[in-house]
This record gives C-alpha cells, sequence and structure tokens, in this order.
C-alpha cells in the first residue's frame, strides 16, 4: 500500500538515461554537482547510473552513493544475477539504497533482442526481482517497451515480479509509441488484473518521440500511478524522456485538478535547467515550457498590456516560482561578492567557502578585460574551477576573411569531447561576428561576446 496516496515521487534519472542522450556524456565531478543539485532541488529518488556498462559508471554510481545525501539513490541493472550484484555493489555505501531491475517484455524485443519465448521471460523476471530482494529492501521493475506488450502477458509479468518481491511497478514507454487515453486504459487494466498491485508503488517512464512524454505521464498519475521518471530539460535517449520542470509545474499549477503534490522545491528548477545546460552544452530552447528564455517574455501589444493591468492576464506561472528573478544585475568589475554569489547560485550551482573565493577572484581578473560578464562566463569560471573542461567543445581552428564591400567570412573547427568534429562558415558583419554565428551554427549553442 502507497505511504501517501496524495504525494508522487519524483524519480530523477537525468544521469542515467539523461545521459544517453547524444553528446551529453558527463565527468564523475560533473556528475556529482548534477546530483548535489538534484538533491537540493527535492526529487525523491536519484538514478546514478548503469553500473554493468562501464567501470567509470560503476565508479560514478559508487561516488554518488557514498557522498550524497537525501535522496534514495538507485541505480540500474539488467534482470540477471552478474548486474545485479554490480548494482548492489556500487551501492553499498548509500544510506538509502534501490535496485532497479528491468527485462524487456514486447513481442518485438522477445523476438528480436532476447529470442525468448514467454516462459522463460517470466522465469527470469522471477529469479532477477528475488536476487535484487536479497541483496536490497526497495525493489523496482520495469517491464521494458511495456506499452507494445500484450495485455495479458504483461499483467503476468508484474504479477510475478511482485510475487517475487517488488515495491515499485515502473511502466515504461520506451519508444514514445503510446497516447494518453490508451495509456490510462493500459494502467486501468493492471490495477483490475495483477494480484498484489494494490501493495506496490505504480511508477511510470515516458518517452518523447510524438511529443507526448507529458501529458502521458501527467495521464498515469490520473490512473493511479504514484511515481513519475523524468528528467531535467527532457534530455534523453533519441527525442528525450518526461522533463522534469513541465510535469512536476504541471502538477503544482494544476494541484485542484490532479490531486496530488510533489517534495520538489521548485524554487531550484531554473539553476538546475542552466547546470544541466552548461554541463551538458546543450542548449535549451529559447521557447522551452518553464525554464525557456522566452517562457516569461511577452512582445504583442495586447499581451504587453494586459501583463502592466495583472499578471495573471497572460501568465499561469510566475518566474518566482521557478528561481527566475525579474530582476537583473549586471554583473561587472565593480560588482561585489553578495552580487556575484547570488548570481552563481541562480545558475545552479553552489560552491564551497575555498571554491567561492577562487572563482570570484578569477571573475574580478576577467571583469577588468570585459565591459560586462555573461552568464555563460561565469559558468565557465565555475566549471573550470573544478578541473573539468569549461564546455564540451574545444576550438581547433579559426581562420577569418574580410574585403571591402564585401560581408566577412570565418571557418571554425570545434572538437566535442564525444569525438565529433564539426566545421562550419559563416558570414557575418566583420571576422568577430562570422565567427561567433560560425560557432553558434556548429554548437546550437548562443554566444554573446
Amino acid at each position: 500500500m502507497v505511504a501517501n496516496p496524495d504525494r508522487v515521487l519524483i524519480f530523477d534519472t537525468t544521469l542515467r538515461d539523461g545521459e544517453q542522450s547524444p553528446g551529453c556524456s558527463m565527468t564523475r565531478p560533473e556528475k556529482l554537482r548534477v546530483a548535489r543539485a538534484l538533491a537540493e532541488l527535492g526529487v525523491d529518488v536519484i538514478e546514478a547510473g548503469f553500473p554493468a556498462a562501464s567501470r567509470g559508471d560503476f565508479e560514478s554510481v559508487q561516488a554518488v552513493a557514498r557522498e550524497v545525501q537525501g535522496p534514495i539513490i538507485c541505480a540500474l541493472a539488467r534482470c540477471n544475477f552478474e548486474d545485479i550484484e554490480l548494482a548492489a555493489r556500487a551501492l553499498a555505501q548509500a544510506a538509502r539504497q534501490r535496485l532497479h531491475v528491468f527485462l524487456a517484455t514486447s513481442a518485438i524485443h522477445r523476438q528480436y533482442k532476447l529470442n525468448m519465448a514467454q516462459d522463460e521471460i517470466l522465469r527470469l523476471c522471477a529469479a532477477g526481482v528475488t536476487r535484487a530482494r536479497e541483496l536490497c529492501a526497495d525493489v523496482e521493475f520495469s517491464p521494458e517497451d511495456a506499452s507494445r506488450t500484450e495485455l495479458e502477458f504483461l499483467a503476468q509479468v508484474i504479477e510475478v515480479a511482485i510475487a517475487a518481491g517488488a515495491t515499485t511497478v515502473n511502466i515504461p514507454d520506451t519508444v514514445g509509441y503510446t497516447v494518453p487515453d490508451e495509456f490510462a486504459e493500459l494502467f486501468r487494466y493492471l490495477r483490475k488484473n495483477v494480484r498484489g498491485i494494490e501493495g506496490v508503488r505504480l511508477s511510470v517512464h515516458c518517452h518523447d518521440d510524438l511529443g507526448m512524454a507529458v501529458a502521458n505521464s501527467l495521464t498515469a498519475v490520473v490512473a493511479g500511478a504514484r511515481q513519475i521518471e523524468c528528467t531535467i530539460n527532457g534530455i534523453g535517449e533519441r527525442a528525450g524522456n518526461c522533463s522534469l520542470e513541465e510535469v512536476v509545474m504541471a502538477l503544482k499549477t494544476r494541484a485542484a485538478f490532479f490531486n496530488v503534490s510533489t517534495a520538489v522545491n521548485t524554487s531550484r528548477l531554473y539553476p538546475t535547467s542552466r547546470l544541466i545546460s552548461s554541463i551538458t552544452g546543450m542548449p535549451i530552447p529559447r521557447n522551452k515550457a518553464v525554464v525557456g528564455e522566452n517562457a516569461f517574455a511577452h512582445e504583442a501589444g495586447i499581451h504587453q498590456h494586459g501583463m502592466l493591468k495583472h499578471h495573471s492576464t497572460y501568465e499561469i506561472l510566475r518566474p518566482e516560482d521557478v528561481g527566475l528573478s525579474r530582476s537583473h544585475l549586471v554583473l561587472g568589475k565593480h560588482s561585489g561578492r553578495h552580487a556575484f554569489r547570488e548570481r552563481v547560485s541562480a545558475l545552479g550551482f553552489e560552491l564551497d567557502e575555498l571554491e567561492f573565493n577562487r572563482v570570484f577572484e578569477e571573475f574580478k581578473a576577467l571583469a577588468d578585460k570585459k565591459k560586462e560578464l555573461f552568464d555563460g562566463d561565469i559558468e565557465a569560471l565555475v566549471l573550470r574551477s573544478e578541473g573539468s573542461a569549461s564546455g564540451p567543445w574545444t576550438l581547433s581552428e579559426l581562420a577569418t576573411e574580410a574585403r571591402s564591400n564585401c560581408p566577412a567570412r570565418a571557418l571554425v573547427r570545434l572538437e566535442h569531447s564525444d569525438g565529433r568534429s564539426v566545421e562550419l562558415t559563416a558570414s557575418g558583419d566583420g571576422p568577430v561576428d562570422a565567427a561567433f554565428k560560425a560557432i553558434e551554427a556548429a554548437t546550437g549553442i548562443a554566444v554573446v561576446l
């Protein structure tokens, strides 16, 4: 039985599923920084990684388990003893642990990936979940590709997992295939046909291939799910995952409709979003709901007039609710420690006194050279201070050309930390403008001089 049926747990998988997004790999120090930010945000569960994937992933999960307090620390494992035991070892030092075991169940996965019959899947599920429960009191089971699995067989698998000791049952829409009405019916079917389901927490994990990850997750909550798996900025495999900031603010803004709550400190949403963007190098789209640059911008005259009268005419969220202040302090060489600390915190970084002093000195030195410092400058200073690169991109070559009565041109070649190389040429109002436009086009990151 779920302890508090009015509470939805937020299971963040930015460090596992989110990191699987192309170009979003993180170093161990970066993962620790993200995990601490997630703990401060107030998520209930942090899925720290997939220990069997690599030695580096094992060590990253181990580090998060050892150093991050508050949330449950979770590790993913395939439904075999080797994976499960490795995940348990990685989590050994966590104050609160969860093993997350998954096994594909759909016909297409059974035939082409696993080459297994239904009875083999059932035996594997029983053995794997039983072993996980022997090692950890908190076990989550996910039937991979659940939304494309035959309903009767899906119910059988889940019943076996519950009997073997699963405490949370997660229903993944692995390829983002389902639609809200269909997904609600799936949950209703399972709640009606699976013995013991009333004694476990139902969870949902949706992908965004058809743009419905948030809608499907909210539908699942209405149908009885009490845990949502999601990522900051919706990063993840292919088109991404359910966006944490969007689903949390939907539940908060429409609380009278959903009648549930989360423990997330929403004033940390914008800073955490910025942190993930700066670490991964994946820009936040300007029109991104909740945290995009345009989320609280109004240009149309009618809208501006209404906003001046009362903000609720055209805004259903307040910027302050997500940690975005309407006031904007310009930082420069005359700025003091307090203003700088506030901006660093607003960008999602929490520094100890030694780190802060070092970064502040670098900030003052840079401010002597630049008229005004932008958020990207501050992010670069902080990231460099922890020994990691200031971003995933390195400029390896730059060539410019300027002639009278002709637009200037610039060629840039950039190397990404994941091995990619990008070469691009752009034109502009002078060689510097051309170079910045080329870099922006190559990386998708807004560049400001």
